[in-house]
């Protein structure tokens, strides 16, 4: 009984090239699927997590360099492979999350050895079940005008930040949708802690404070 090859994403944003990996690994026994970019990649990898992901590192919107940092924080156990054409060798290059590389240009004798020398059978550890419905807690920025309140939000899936008209407090959980992968985050306000002065304090005490070194009245 032959056991079947390993899965594969490739993602590389010149259709030409993603074409024509997609058909020779296939061909020879790989799954294969395929994204032009990024954040294309992170939709993949919520319908089904392969066993490769192959990545090109220059790329517009999320570059490689961006989505195989995500990947090896959210997906530890994805074997990941980059590619490019701007570096020489067979050397990971310094700073990105690979475990392998592939130069462009090279044979692909070479690339069919790159992904043989994956381990077999290493089975992918998947996140804990989410519900769906854990927020995230967002900061308000206080405004005294009035106007609607926004607030920064890190997407969980592609980990950009970005800012966001904050909806009706009066609500715990809202649901908004990342401006740069699409998916959906859900996340509740977190409520402002009013400052009271010190001077009303002490009025409503009925009592001054003690003053830096007049410890005697701590010991009444």
């Amino acid at each position: 009984m032959t056991v079947p090859k390993a899965s594969i994403l490739v993602v590389e944003d010149e259709a030409s090239i993603r074409v024509l990996l997609s058909q020779v690994l296939t061909e020879v026994g790989y799954q294969v699927r395929s994204a032009e970019d990024g954040f294309s990649a992170l939709a993949e990898l919520r319908r089904d997590v392969p066993d490769i992901l192959l990545s090109d590192l220059n790329m517009p919107g999320m570059s490689g360099f961006e989505l195989l940092s995500v990947v090896r924080l959210r997906f530890p156990s994805m074997h990941t492979i980059a590619m490019s054409g701007a570096f020489s060798g067979r050397e990971v290059p310094s700073g990105v999350a690979a475990d392998a590389f592939y130069q462009k240009g090279a044979s692909v004798e070479y690339l069919l050895k790159t992904l043989a020398a994956v381990p077999p059978g290493v089975p992918f550890l998947p996140e804990e079940p989410s519900t769906g419905l854990e927020p995230i807690w967002v900061q308000p920025d206080l405004r005294l005008d009035g106007e609607r309140s926004y607030g920064t939000i890190s997407c969980p899936e592609c980990m950009r930040a970005f800012s966001l008209a904050l909806g009706d407090s009066n609500r715990l959980v809202h649901e908004a949708d990342c401006i740069y992968c699409g998916s959906a985050i859900h996340y509740a306000i977190m409520q402002p802690v009013e400052r009271v002065p010190v001077e009303v304090l002490q009025r409503a005490r009925g009592e001054e404070m003690p003053r830096f070194g007049d410890l005697s009245r701590l010991d009444s």
